[in-house]
Order: structure tokens, then sequence, then C-alpha cells
């Protein structure tokens, strides 16, 4: 029987008083990879990026989990005071593994802050606060909850659809940044009622990448969210059996 491994890059503390730097990683990312039929690899943050190639030769597809924000700077943009970068040595990795990954065109599924690294890497841009760059919009971020949910509007015949089909839909979703422009060779499958951007695939024939802004390896994530992590594990079966590694 085989299974395809899952890279999962990890977060990243530096060291602060007595306390030593640390990687770290919410559970439901590597359970829903495993529940889902793939083996997950947890990922530290190399920091040469010879190492990042060898170790996307290593996966069979990649996710990115989310976290802190990205650092607008490093695209050209200003520093918006409501932004709190992630630690530098954890955005260098991840920007190069995504990097690797786009050009080697691995599998990927970005979550969060892995969904707007995946758009930034193939071209698009991000919204830095969606309270001044969208007034119009629903709050997306609870700081009293954060189990926070909306409802979302699925695209037809898209991955969300085959995942949730008929009915009121509601996710995990907490954030204040969120996708403006979507990347070329990508399409918009799911929004919140207000318009925001919640979830994207490719729609290039020789590359299988998708992303969610809303969390489905949440605690508070239904049931059904978990179909997600099954139809990239799915996808990824489909697309590159002959790759796939051997657990005996």
């Amino acid at each position: 029987m085989s299974k395809p491994v899952i890279g999962i890059n990890a977060d990243f503390r530096r060291a602060q008083g007595n306390q030593p730097a640390f990687t770290y990683i919410a559970a439901g990312y590597y359970d829903c990879v495993a529940a889902a039929g793939g083996i997950p690899l947890i990922l530290p943050p190399a920091e040469d990026e010879a190492d990042v190639y060898r170790i996307v030769e290593q996966l069979d597809g990649l996710v990115l989990i989310g976290g802190a924000d990205l650092d607008p700077r490093r695209d050209g943009f200003m520093l918006h005071p409501s932004v709190r970068p992630m630690e530098p040595r954890r955005e260098i990795f991840d920007r190069m593994l995504m990097k690797v990954a786009g050009e080697r065109r691995l599998p990927v599924f970005g979550i969060g802050s892995g969904l707007q690294l995946l758009n930034i890497n193939e071209g698009g841009n991000l919204y830095l606060h969606i309270p001044e760059d969208l007034p119009d919009a629903i709050p997306h971020r609870d700081a009293q909850d954060i189990g926070h949910r909306h409802s979302l509007d699925i695209t037809p015949g898209s991955i969300m659809e085959r995942v949730y089909g008929e009915g009121e839909i509601r996710v995990c979703s907490r954030h204040h940044m969120a996708i403006d422009e979507i990347a070329p060779g990508f399409d918009v499958t799911a929004r919140c009622p207000d318009g925001v951007i919640e979830a994207i695939e490719s729609n290039q024939p020789d590359w299988f990448a998708m992303g969610t802004q809303f969390h489905p390896e949440s605690d508070s994530a239904s049931a059904l969210d978990l179909r997600i992590f099954e139809e990239f594990i799915e996808g990824i079966q489909k697309t590159q059996p002959v790759q796939l590694r051997v657990v005996a």
C-alpha cells in the first residue's frame, strides 16, 4: 500500500531569556494529513537553499501552515501597523520552500498565511488589513474567539464544492490579511459572503495546488473539513502515482 509523503513546515520561536529557540506546530495539521491517508513529515526551518531543494525531492506534496503575518516589506510594500510579522528564520525558509515547490510543481496545499504565501509566490498580492482595505467586510477576526467561524459561498465545479456540497457552510476563519489580486493560473473557489477570498486552486494542468484562508485543521473545524485533506491526498495520488513512496 502506497502513501504520499507530505512535508509540513513548522513554526519557529527564537530564544527568549533562559528559554531556548524551538520549532513547534499545531497537531491538527499532521493529524489531518495522517487521517486523510498521507505520511506527515515535519520540516524545521533550513537555512541553505540547496538543502531546500534536497528536501523537496523527498516529498510527494507540501502543506504550508498558518501562523503570524508575512512581512509585506519583502514584497515591496510598507509595514502596516496591524502586521505582526512571523519570525524571520521561519519566513525566509517558508519563502524558499514555496519557491522551490512552485518550480518543481510539487503539489501544495496552503492554509491561512500558507495560502497567502502561495498567492504571493505565484504573482498575486494581499490586502494588509481588511478593516481598512475593505471597510464593508464582516469581521474576519475575533480576538475573544480563536474558533471564529463564518459562512462561505462556493464556486461550482471546484474542489470546495466536492467537499461541502449544498447547504449552509461555516468554517473556522480568523485573519486580518487576505488575497487582493489572485495569482495568474489560479481560480477563486470560495469567498466569504462579503467577497473576501477564502479558497483558491490552480487551473494549470501541470500543477495541483490549492489553498484555504480558513483552517480545516483547527480544533473547531467540522468533520466535513477533513475532506479537504482527503481531496489533497487523492489529487496527489491521481497526478503523481509513480512518484509515491512505498510503505511496507
